[in-house]
């Protein structure tokens, strides 16, 4: 079993404690007390790697008993992954500049590493770790206690439009999507796909119903239907819900139409915040 090189925190859940809460919640949405809002206090913010690993395992567990049929033969996935490849070299190797004078604007604001790594999950919840240019300040894990209350979304994913972890050159990246570029190496790495679900947290997959861990048949990617029709804008359910149509319709042709409307949206910064 493959796993992301994390060290372990003294306050981070037992395996016993990640399936307890697991249960518990899909306990909960099988009785329907559970009502779409958005999640104030998350049970888990901390997850060692042997918490991680059980997560991976029971996600695994959970989609072998899908009933949704994941589109597109060897041959697309073959060629998908030979695209992914080729595009996110080409478009890191002319951004490599650009990067490299955003990243010293960042570093030259606070001083800290302009760039991030948050673990994320990915096809079948495979934890790994996810780039981006850091947006907000160096210690914004550490105080996501003390903002979740503010969760503006309704459902799992947090959302809120004046986090005071961001910074003055955090609000710009994040508005135009900068900030997303240095996961064109978790692309080229094989983490990730351009076009796929965006990958979850594992906060919010530990409290996923197995319909909503379905997303996570397929490698997770930097776009797909719902960031090219409103991102933040777009309901927790109806983005499930996209997330599901991609895989069942899954083609060349669509990623191609979705990576073109992509660009269009990040241009119009269509739900951006």
């Amino acid at each position: 079993m493959q796993t992301v090189n994390l060290k372990i925190k003294p306050n981070a859940l037992t395996e016993e404690q990640v399936t307890q809460e697991t249960l518990k919640t899909l306990e909960a949405s099988e009785n329907k007390n559970i009502k779409q809002v958005g999640v104030t206090e998350y049970p888990i913010l901390d997850f060692d790697i042997r918490s991680l690993n059980l997560l991976y395992t029971g996600v695994r567990e959970t989609l072998k008993h899908t009933k949704v049929k994941v589109n597109g033969s060897k041959l697309y996935e073959f060629l998908k992954r030979a695209f992914d490849l080729c595009a996110a070299s080409f478009a890191l190797l002319i951004l490599l500049i650009p990067l490299a004078v955003i990243a010293a604007i960042i570093y030259i604001d606070d001083k800290g590493n302009p760039f991030f790594s948050q673990v994320r999950l990915t096809k079948q919840g495979k934890p790994f770790r996810m780039y981006k240019l850091r947006s907000m300040c160096v210690d914004a894990e550490a105080k996501f206690a003390e903002v979740q209350k503010e969760n503006k979304s309704d459902g799992l994913a947090f959302k809120s439009d004046d986090d005071p972890r961001i910074t003055k050159i955090g609000k710009f990246i994040r508005k135009t999507s900068i900030d997303e570029l240095p996961q064109l190496w978790n692309v080229i790495k094989g983490d990730m796909s351009i076009i796929g679900p965006r990958p979850p947290l594992p906060r919010e997959v530990v409290l996923y119903t197995p319909e909503q861990m379905e997303r996570l048949l397929v490698k997770g990617g930097l776009s797909c239907i719902c960031q090219t029709e409103g991102r933040s804008d777009m309901e927790f359910d109806k983005w499930v819900e996209s997330d599901i149509k991609y895989i069942k319709n899954r083609s060349a042709a669509l990623d191609l139409k979705l990576m073109f409307k992509t660009v269009s949206a990040v241009i119009q910064r269509k739900g951006a915040k």
